[in-house]
């Protein structure tokens, strides 16, 4: 896996924090959390966007980080646990992971 990869990852996790922040912020330093999330998010994004298939990048940011913020409102909310829940979640990871192994970065010709 190379860098520009693991930026996408690093922004999706940032993704799950704003998302989050979004709903449970009432504090203005919570508040300042978010919006920093916001923009280191779309910054890590927007950078390896720049260097991988934007489309690509793009579902796997968004697929990631839905998965992540259902997990953790589970895990840290309380949310209730639903077998139909998981079993979406599944299935989006799978797809997310199943574009990310047949892209190719199109500039240099290798898998990305």
């Amino acid at each position: 896996m190379n860098k520009n990869w693991i930026n996408v990852f690093i922004a999706a996790l940032f993704e799950i924090f704003w998302v989050i922040g979004l709903k449970h912020a009432d504090t203005l330093w919570t508040w300042a959390g978010t919006v920093i999330s916001i923009i280191i998010s779309f910054y890590i994004m927007i950078m390896a966007g720049r260097k991988l298939p934007v489309g690509t990048v793009y579902a796997v940011f968004v697929g990631l980080g839905t998965a992540g913020t259902v997990i953790s409102e589970i895990i840290f909310f309380g949310e209730p646990i639903k077998i139909s829940k998981i079993l979406l979640i599944i299935v989006l990871l799978i797809g997310v992971i199943g574009l990310k192994l047949v892209t190719t970065d199109v500039r240099k010709g290798v898998d990305s």
